[in-house]
């Protein structure tokens, strides 16, 4: 179990302290709306009404005793690199801010951040490979060069086992794991005969992946 500062309770934030609840990590939840306040403290441990651009509050709250703490804010851009460096003058281990755009991540990890996430663009980038063929799922890029991909099985795969089809000599790929409805089968063995309505977890470089999705 984590303690988690959580500031901005848009639609991100929101969403991120549902997730946290899910999780079982204890959350302090702050926004100057009150209304966003109401909404979420039935999923946080604590929430506050108040300006975290305010020295003296971030000073009270004992940001280091936090292990990690998020700014969620973004669309204030001079109150999100505000909030980020108040935190981390303070003593905050780790802190997490939402970017909207490329310079304002540059922008806070001037200011302390370190870390950054761009939810929008992070989205977006998912959705355009996921739509982008029938055969894709799911997408999860682990590196900017090595990705994991939950695809359809091939036609020709059907029937056949791992091993006879010796993947990874072929395609420079690894296939990790099947899925067959919600069931995932992990470590596929090189016995393992796949089915027609079974999907593949795949993981390898982007450019055998691109190859591979596109036979």
């Amino acid at each position: 179990m984590k303690s988690i500062l959580l500031i901005g309770l848009g639609r991100f934030g929101y969403h991120m302290a549902l997730k946290f609840r899910e999780l079982h990590h204890e959350v302090l939840a702050i926004d100057r709306n009150e209304t966003r306040v109401n909404q979420v403290l039935p999923y946080v441990t604590n929430a506050q009404i108040a300006d975290c651009t305010n020295e003296k509050f971030i000073k009270s709250l004992g940001v280091r005793n936090f292990d990690v703490c998020i700014v969620a804010i973004g669309s204030d851009f001079q109150s999100s690199l505000e909030i980020t460096t108040l935190l981390k003058d303070n003593g905050a281990p780790l802190v997490l801010s939402r970017a909207s755009s490329d310079v304002h991540g540059k922008f806070l990890l001037r200011n302390g951040a370190d870390e950054i996430v761009y939810p929008e663009k992070q989205i977006a980038n998912w959705a355009a490979v996921c739509y982008s063929s029938e055969s894709i799922f799911d997408y999860v890029q682990l590196t900017p060069d090595y990705s994991i991909y939950e695809v359809s099985m091939p036609p020709s795969w059907v029937g056949k086992t791992l091993a006879a089809l010796a993947v990874r000599q072929k395609y420079n790929i690894n296939v990790l794991a099947t899925k067959k409805a919600n069931a995932l089968d992990p470590l596929t063995g090189p016995d393992h005969v796949f089915l027609a309505e079974e999907r593949l977890l795949i993981m390898g470089h982007n450019k055998d992946l691109e190859k591979f999705l596109h036979l």
